[in-house]
Formats: structure tokens, C-alpha cells, sequence
């Protein structure tokens, strides 16, 4: 799930360890691994809001239970970061998500690039780490083309990219055309209001039909 825009902060890739040679497959976390808009709703809820399901966005669907005011971007930030502080380690995983990378993970490097506030960077990675996905997690900010440019630079194997957001496919694409580009949102009611991303090679969102796309598209192209 996309949080509000925000300017490229590049991540340190140094903290990272990218054999190259082997297809990589780098993965959002937010209503892809995670279940974010349902444990999110719930925290809203607890605060007398609501989420009004108009649009794939926060901003602007975020309304008081009193009067039905739309809550300020500032605002959002601000819920966004008591949530996260709160929790973290309570967002229940995606089904499937753990077996399926796990199986993938004989046959590329598998890498979370998530777009939260970096100071809950660690408390992501041990949240993941815990639902059986122990692999390592950068932490991003705005559009994520930049940094998938910044990795395809080097890598000599294909690239997967999953993520929920067609802003950020779109980035991806606009920044290096050459990376499978997959659409997955796990929350139902965003996905009957999402279009497939014109930028995405596919829309899936079962977690079974992701591995089956990879590890065919992996044999194809002969990894």
C-alpha cells in the first residue's frame, strides 16, 4: 500500500548482498506480504475513523466518525507513524506469501523493498523475519524506480518486481523496461477498485499464481 508521496531517499544498498548472476525478485511489503488496510482499519476505528474506500489512496479517504471531515495530510503522517510505533509486529501476513518465496528462494535472491518511515526499517525486517520471511528488507521513500534503476545497473540476471501500486510500476517502468513488473493487492476491496496497471506484465493476486508465473518465466529464460 502507497503512504503519502514522498521525495526519493535512496536506501543504502551496501547493506545488502546481490549475487548478480541470479534473477532477483524484490518485493513490497504492505498488501503484499502483509495485510496492511485490514489491521490498519481497525487502528482507525479505535481513533473514531474511518476509511471510505473511494480510491487507492490514504489521502483523502481518511474521515472522522463525528462529521464525516476529511482527515489533513499531516494528519495521516501522524496516524501512520502511531500505528507503525504500535502495530508493527501485529499486521498478519498474507496467505501463502511465506511458502511461495520460500520455494522462489532456490532460485533467486529475494529482497523487501517497503516504503515506511526508515526508524521502523529493523522492526519490519524482525516482523518479517518472524512470519518466515527472513530475507532483507530497504527501507524507500517516493517512487521506487530510482532504486530499481540503481540496482538493474548491475545485475546481469532477470529482475521481478511485486508491488500493489501502479504509481510505483509505472516508476519502475519509466526507469528500466526490462523488469517483470507484477501487480498483487491482497486486500479484496482495493483490488475490485483497482484497474490492472497499464505498466504491469501482470496482475495477480494469489500468492500461489505469483509462483507459478516466476518459476515459469525462470525456466523459460533458463535459471
Amino acid at each position: 500500500m502507497s503512504h503519502l508521496q514522498q521525495p526519493f531517499t535512496p536506501p543504502d544498498l551496501t547493506s545488502v548482498q546481490i549475487d548478480t548472476r541470479k534473477p532477483l525478485i524484490l518485493c513490497d511489503a504492505d498488501e503484499v506480504l502483509l495485510r496492511f488496510m485490514a489491521s490498519f482499519e481497525l487502528f482507525l476505528h479505535q481513533r473514531n475513523l474511518y476509511y471510505a474506500w473511494r480510491s487507492y489512496a490514504l489521502d483523502g479517504n481518511i474521515l472522522s466518525k463525528k462529521d464525516d471531515t476529511t482527515i489533513s495530510k499531516s494528519k495521516i503522517n501522524d496516524l501512520i507513524d502511531d500505528f507503525y510505533s504500535l502495530h508493527i509486529d501485529k499486521i498478519p501476513i498474507v496467505s501463502g506469501a511465506s511458502t511461495a518465496l520460500n520455494a522462489l528462494s532456490r532460485r533467486a535472491t529475494i529482497i523487501v523493498i517497503t516504503n515506511i518511515p526508515k526508524k521502523f526499517c529493523e522492526a519490519r525486517q524482525h516482523q518479517l523475519n518472524k512470519y518466515g520471511i527472513p530475507y532483507p528488507v530497504l527501507c524507500n521513500s517516493g517512487p521506487k524506480g530510482p532504486l530499481i534503476a540503481s540496482i538493474a545497473k548491475t545485475q546481469k540476471a532477470p529482475i521481478y518486481f511485486l508491488d500493489d501500486s501502479s504509481r510505483h510500476h509505472a516508476s519502475v517502468k519509466k526507469e528500466v523496461s526490462d523488469v517483470v513488473r507484477i501487480q498483487f493487492i491482497a486486500e479484496p476491496r482495493l483490488a475490485i477498485m483497482t484497474e490492472r496497471c497499464k505498466a504491469c506484465d501482470y496482475r495477480i493476486d494469489s500468492w500461489r499464481s505469483v509462483q507459478f508465473v516466476i518459476e515459469k518465466s525462470l525456466t523459460i529464460k533458463g535459471y
